[in-house]
């Protein structure tokens, strides 16, 4: 893939009026997707106003999807840029790789299966910045899906993330969502977890800074979609990783020790009981059953507090590697040393006075 410069698209209104643009899809198994997705991602953005540029990621796809956007790219400029992954990493990947490579200062995602429309993108960056947002997410008011393979997992999903996470987004599973490019670029995305989106932008901005808006939804035309009710069962496995970090990125040892101070309490609890079965009432204890389980209890709570001291050794290492400061959202900020001589002046002035 070769850099060039994000083009306008013609006709448009004078460049410069609203901020560069990298529209990111990803794509797997699309071919017949590519030429009507490229036309309208053109149709939508011909009277932007401002710079962009379409990246497009084919995920190792076996037909002819790669291909086709090579050609059909072509045709439109050197705006249209294209990643062809050698084999399939996920949609996930390819979202990611499509952010890494992006050089607007706003980024925009959607499905390459002409579900979402790419005319929503202008307004949603309207709206994003007269609302002060970092990221606004898109909802699909009138969903084209069929309810049992579609629309009900959908709900599941939202309902369970929404509750888990505290992020209150009413469909996690629509791709089209508009950036900061500033903030989305801080966030690392990996596994399957691009529905959890906001969920991680959280983590690196306000959640006040998070919405959604209605956007449109049309029935898939071509191809098949790749998802169906089981990834309902997926999508709870990756929400308890969501959770741990939400809750305990920074203090694993928490969770850790938490667990093993119950496990701890636990097993002494029985031993103790034990002991005045021993050696007040005189009765023998090898045999019980409780005398194992409590020893058990005792190595588990052991295991889980180490555990918890090597995740809060593993987590201090990452977090002082971890270069530039703290990102404030609000304040002034002192040039220079020009603090220094505010304080000096301060000083001075009130040894005058005394």
């Amino acid at each position: 893939m070769t850099d060039t410069p994000l083009s306008a698209a013609a006709p448009s209104p004078p460049v410069g009026t609203r901020p560069s643009l990298s529209i990111v899809i990803p794509m797997y198994r699309e071919q017949d997707n590519v030429g009507p997705m490229l036309a309208r991602v053109h149709e939508g953005l011909a009277h932007y106003g401002g710079p962009w540029e379409l990246i497009c990621v084919d995920d190792g796809s076996l037909d002819e999807t790669g291909a086709r956007l090579l050609a059909v790219g072509a045709e439109y400029g050197p705006h249209v840029r294209v990643i062809r992954f050698a084999r399939n990493n996920g949609q996930t990947m390819a979202m990611q790789a499509g952010i890494d490579a992006a050089r607007g200062d706003i980024i925009a995602t959607l499905d390459g299966d002409l579900q979402n429309d790419p005319a929503d993108i202008p307004r949603m960056i309207d709206e994003l910045l007269a609302r002060d947002l970092d990221l606004l997410a898109g909802y699909r008011a009138n969903r084209q899906d069929a309810w049992m393979s579609r629309k009900l997992p959908s709900r599941i999903a939202n309902r369970l993330i929404a509750r888990v996470t505290g992020v209150k987004i009413r469909d996690y599973g629509c791709s089209l969502k508009v950036y900061r490019a500033h903030v989305i670029k801080q966030v690392r995305l990996y596994g399957e977890m691009h529905r959890f989106i906001p969920v991680w932008a959280a983590m690196v901005t306000s959640p006040s800074r998070i919405s959604e808006t209605a956007v449109s939804h049309s029935a898939r035309q071509f191809g098949e979609s790749k998802y169906g009710i089981s990834r309902t069962f997926r999508v709870v496995l990756d929400l308890l990783t969501v959770f741990f970090f939400l809750r305990f990125r920074a203090r694993p040892g928490h969770f850790f020790g938490s667990i093993g101070l119950l496990l701890g309490f636990l097993g002494s609890a029985g031993m103790s009981w034990l002991a005045f079965v021993k050696f007040i009432l005189g009765e023998p204890i090898g045999g019980r059953p409780l005398f194992l389980i409590s020893v058990l209890l005792l190595v588990f709570s052991i295991q889980f507090l180490t555990t918890g001291l090597l995740a809060e050794m593993l987590s201090r290492i990452f977090y002082q590697r971890q270069e530039g400061p703290l990102t404030i959202a609000e304040g002034p900020a002192l040039a220079g040393d020009s603090w220094r001589q505010d304080l000096t002046a301060e000083s001075d002035s009130a040894f005058s006075r005394g």
